[in-house]
């Protein structure tokens, strides 16, 4: 793995999801100094960081660590964008890495994802007025 190409990546993904540095260090848990070291190539991130930012810009372990992806800021329009808590962000990334999840939301996109996230944390209640909603967004189109 070339730490060089690899940072630049990192950074050239975050910059393409217009996250700050504090974001993505959020979500691994860090600091942003050591997410920083990663973009610049002094620390390399472990396995478990490299899977939840494959998870975080929706590519594979194997296309992160062989730099075989392309960047191409007009694909990724429908990036989830920071919450105002990262603790929200922090907690999709883990519903979108878990197994389960995964299966299930193969082949929606990342807004699709996002809202099926936010929905299961609600109430009963909530849920049947949103899908109301929903219903008369629908029809008025």
């Amino acid at each position: 793995m070339n730490k060089s190409r690899l940072a630049s990546k990192l950074k050239e993904l975050r910059k393409a999801y217009s996250y700050t540095q504090e974001d993505v260090a959020a979500v691994l848990g860090v600091v942003r100094q050591t997410y920083s070291h990663y973009e610049t190539g002094k620390r390399s991130p472990n396995f478990e960081t490299l899977f939840k930012l494959a998870g975080l810009y929706s590519v594979s372990v194997d296309d992160l660590i062989q730099l075989t992806i392309d960047i191409d800021r007009n694909d990724y329009f429908d990036a989830p964008r920071p919450t105002t808590s990262s603790n929200d962000l922090s907690e999709l990334v883990e519903y979108l890495n878990h197994p389960y999840n995964q299966k299930k939301l193969r082949f929606l996109t990342n807004t699709e994802k996002e809202l099926i996230f936010f929905f299961e944390k609600i109430s009963e209640k909530d849920k049947r007025e949103i899908l109301e909603f929903t219903r008369i967004k629908a029809h008025n189109m």
